[in-house]
């Protein structure tokens, strides 16, 4: 069965960081892009950062743009989003989801209408 597994999330002060983890199950990892979205409260969901399938290509919302980083070890079914100098503003459920295609195109994040699988989320709070 397909499971997209996510962990990491908490509260953490402002400049702080986070790793977050997406543990994919039941399906190979290989074959497609993985995206990070997230919804903050009252908002809509958004694109994070996306990775292609063997990470040759990362794109990144301007919100987040060098300060979280996105990575995949597709021998550990894994793919982690770092964030660093967190900002009150990154507060939201921040979900891990699979693209139907393998390809990212550069300087374009994952739409969600590529997506065919999401996980459950982690809820990332940042606050003093």
């Amino acid at each position: 069965q397909l499971r997209l597994v996510e962990s990491g999330g908490g509260l953490v002060q402002p400049g702080g960081s986070l790793r977050l983890s997406c543990v994919a199950s039941g399906f190979i990892l290989d074959y497609h892009a993985i995206g990070w979205f997230r919804q903050a409260p009252g908002k809509e969901r958004e694109g994070v950062s996306c990775i292609s399938s063997r990470g040759g290509i990362t794109n990144y919302a301007d919100s987040v743009k060098g300060r979280f980083t996105i990575s995949r070890d597709n021998a550990k079914n894994t793919v982690y989003l770092q964030m660093n100098n967190l900002k009150p503003e990154d507060t939201a459920v921040y979900y891990c989801a699979r693209v139907r295609s393998s390809f990212v195109r550069p300087g374009i994040l994952c739409s969600q209408s590529g997506v065919d699988s999401w996980g459950q989320g982690t809820q990332v709070t940042v606050s003093s």
